[in-house]
Parts: structure tokens; C-alpha cells; sequence
């Protein structure tokens, strides 16, 4: 088949919303997909409106819980780093006037950031398409690893760099309807197949084209590194490297803390990630068994090591306890979000100005965010028990106001 007849085998099959790739497109060693039902020649989308006007009600600044008592100066740093990364970005000119102020209005004496907000942005609420205004908080954090250069005892958890036959199909220059969709693959011969899952990544090994960054010297910790997406890791020296997610295989991500509640060897208040390394640390012989019930595989980049936070898919520093990630077809990368909801296993309230500064595969939703808690262990702790309910209201200028 030639090659850009199967990237637009791919591109129909997503617009007619099946699932399976056509037999054809599949190994011989795979058992064949179950049939697309009934596949609708694909027609042409109605146009829409920017996936960031959709689903907002206008709100008022007294519609916010808390917005009196944030310490909203606290966010300003990261407001800038939000203006710095929205330079260029398709909807940043809406943002322009604004940020430029920002720059200024900040070296003033006696600067009031929430005054600043109020009279240059307007809140609005974020609705999800079923009407719901709530939905799922939850937290993730920049990880501390030991590791090694080379394969050594104890360092046999291999961090694995992008490989060179891993294929990034932009369906948008076949077809332009399907912008910001992308399909993840490689060739075998004229065909192009699905990347390999984790579980033939890892039976696979060094038959992967990739290069090893590091070894380290657990393998729940790096599964956990594979979720949040960026970490660091200690060498026996002392030195530091930093890791930041630079691809992935492809495959959706699913979640092994609902596997093991599904199995009832875990209730679902204990499914966070301290239970789950309580679960492998028992189980270590079903450990491999369990992490390749996710076949999403997440490959490295090394980045220069420094006091920033790490780069979320705004391309600037995340701010500890300020950044979120966000579905971005909701939500534009960039803006500030107001954020109600609950501190991590509580019912303590936690009402908060957020920056939109970052993605990730799990976070797929309107009203959804990640809250990024910083780097190590205690931040380890918030994130990993955090599955709150909370509100969220965006905040735009004019110029982005939705129609």
C-alpha cells in the first residue's frame, strides 16, 4: 500500500469514527480487527466555532469562591511566563494588548494583580457538553529517580529516547479538517502499522531503535515517570539530569489504579499512587503483568537541569501550585483559569488563579485539570492523593471573548 494512500486510510477512519485500522494495515501476526460497523462514507464537518468559545457562560467576578482571598499576586510570575509562551500561538494575538500592559503595569509601585485582572479580563464559567460545571481535579508532580549511564545491578529500568522508526503523522496535510490530529506508527515494508504497545516494547528491547538515556532502579517509579511526563533523576555521583516527555507510542492510556479497583484488589479510595506502589511492592511477580495492561509508552528527552519547573506544552517553566494541564480544545494553553475545588483528600477548600500551561493524554474534558504540585517527594504525596471534584472559570480579554 503506499504510503500516503494508508495516512489517508488513517484519516478517514477518524473521521468516520472507527477505531480498527482495515486488515490490510495490520501485522500478520496480529489477529484481524473486528470489522468497522457499517463506516459512513466520511462528509465534510460543520464548521466550528474556536474550541475555546464553546461551552462558556458569562460569569461575574463574584461568581468566583474565593477570588478575595487568593493571593493572587502569587500568580503573577507565572501569568508572565504565560504571556512569554503565548507569543506566537495562533490565538496570542487576542492576548497581546493585554500582556503587554501585564509587562508594564507590573514594575509599578503598589501594584494591585487582582485590580489588574478584574479590569483587563472577564470570568467566565466552564461547562461541559452535558450542562455539568464540575468535573475531575487531580494532581501530578515532577518525580525524583536514582539511575545510572550504564546498565549496572540495581539500574536495569531502561529510559528509552524517542525511537528512530517511530512515525508522527500530521493528518491535517492530507486532510485540514482533521487539524491537531495525529496518528503515531511505522513501516513494515509499504505498510504502515500501530507502534509497538509498552508490552512489545518491552519484550522487544534492545530490537527497539532508541536510544537509552538512563537506567534506573525501579520500575514503578518509572512507570510513574511515563505518567507525570517529565522528572529527574539522581546519579551515583550526585549529579542531576532532567527528563521531559518528547513522544509517545500512540496508544491511549489507561489507567492501572481502575484495573486493580475492577479487579477488587484495590478500593477505589485506596487507587491513588501510594497504593498502587503498595500493590507492586507485594506483588512483584505480577508486576509486569499489570504495568503492560497500559499500552501507552512515553519516550525522553534529556533538557538542561535548573531551579525552573519543568517545561509543560506551552514551552515555558510550570509554577508549583499556580500550573494546571488542561484538554486544549477546551481550554487555550496559556490563559488564566480560576480554580475551585478541594485540597487532596479533604474537604478543605482550595480556590486558586491557574495558568493553563500544560497537556496530557489522561486530562480529555472541558471541566478537567491536572494541578501541578512542584518536584520531589512531598509534592509526590499531594499529587498522588488528589482526585477532587472543583469548578473552573476562564478568564479572557475582549479580544477572545467568545461569540
Amino acid at each position: 500500500m503506499p504510503f500516503i494512500q494508508a495516512i489517508r486510510i488513517l484519516a478517514l477512519l477518524l473521521l468516520a469514527g472507527c477505531s480498527t485500522l482495515p486488515p490490510e494495515a495490520v501485522a500478520p501476526s496480529c489477529p484481524p480487527c473486528a470489522a468497522c460497523p457499517a463506516c459512513p462514507e466520511p462528509e465534510a464537518p460543520p464548521a466550528v466555532p474556536p474550541p475555546f468559545s464553546r461551552a462558556l457562560q458569562a460569569a461575574d467576578w463574584s461568581d468566583l469562591p474565593g477570588w478575595n482571598d487568593d493571593d493572587v499576586a502569587a500568580a503573577w510570575p507565572a501569568f508572565l511566563q504565560s504571556c512569554r509562551g503565548l507569543a506566537g500561538r495562533a490565538h496570542g494575538a487576542a492576548w497581546k494588548r493585554v500582556c503587554d500592559l501585564a509587562r508594564e503595569a507590573g514594575e509599578q509601585a503598589g501594584f494591585d494583580a487582582r485590580a489588574f485582572f478584574q479590569d483587563n479580563l472577564r470570568p467566565y464559567a466552564i461547562v461541559a457538553g452535558d450542562g455539568n460545571d464540575s468535573g475531575m481535579i487531580t494532581g501530578y508532580y515532577e518525580p525524583l529517580l536514582r539511575g545510572s549511564r550504564q546498565r549496572a545491578k540495581g539500574f536495569e529500568q531502561p529510559v528509552l529516547g524517542v525511537p528512530d522508526d517511530l512515525l508522527n503523522i500530521d493528518l491535517a496535510a492530507v486532510f485540514p479538517e482533521l487539524k491537531d490530529k495525529r496518528v503515531r506508527g511505522r513501516l513494515d515494508g509499504r505498510r504502515v502499522l500501530p507502534y509497538w504497545t509498552r508490552a512489545e516494547i518491552v519484550s522487544r528491547g534492545e530490537a527497539i531503535p532508541a536510544r537509552v538515556l538512563l537506567y534506573v532502579d525501579d520500575a514503578v517509579e518509572l512507570f510513574f515517570l511515563h505518567v507525570q511526563g517529565s522528572g529527574r533523576v539522581r546519579l551515583a555521583d550526585g549529579s542531576m539530569v532532567r527528563l521531559n516527555y518528547a513522544d509517545q507510542n500512540g496508544h491511549a492510556y489507561q489507567s492501572i489504579g481502575r484495573l486493580l479497583v475492577a479487579r477488587g484488589e484495590l478500593k477505589l479510595e485506596e487507587a491513588s499512587m501510594q497504593g498502587i506502589q503498595v500493590w507492586a511492592r507485594a506483588n512483584p511477580g505480577r508486576l509486569d503483568e499489570l504495568l503492560n495492561s497500559n499500552p501507552s509508552y512515553v519516550f525522553f528527552r534529556e533538557i538542561p537541569d535548573n531551579e525552573d519547573g519543568p517545561p509543560g506544552a506551552l514551552g515555558v517553566p510550570l509554577s508549583a501550585g499556580r500550573s494546571i494541564a488542561v484538554d486544549p480544545r477546551s481550554v487555550p494553553l496559556g490563559a488564566p483559569v480560576f480554580l475551585s475545588t478541594t485540597q487532596p483528600n479533604s474537604a478543605e477548600a482550595l480556590n486558586r488563579l491557574m495558568l493553563a500551561q500544560d497537556t496530557g493524554g489522561a486530562i480529555k474534558g472541558a471541566v478537567r485539570a491536572d494541578f501541578f504540585w512542584g518536584f520531589g517527594k512531598d509534592a509526590g504525596k499531594q499529587a498522588g492523593r488528589m482526585r477532587q471534584s472543583g469548578r473552573m472559570w476562564l478568564l479572557l480579554p475582549a479580544e477572545a471573548a467568545p461569540e
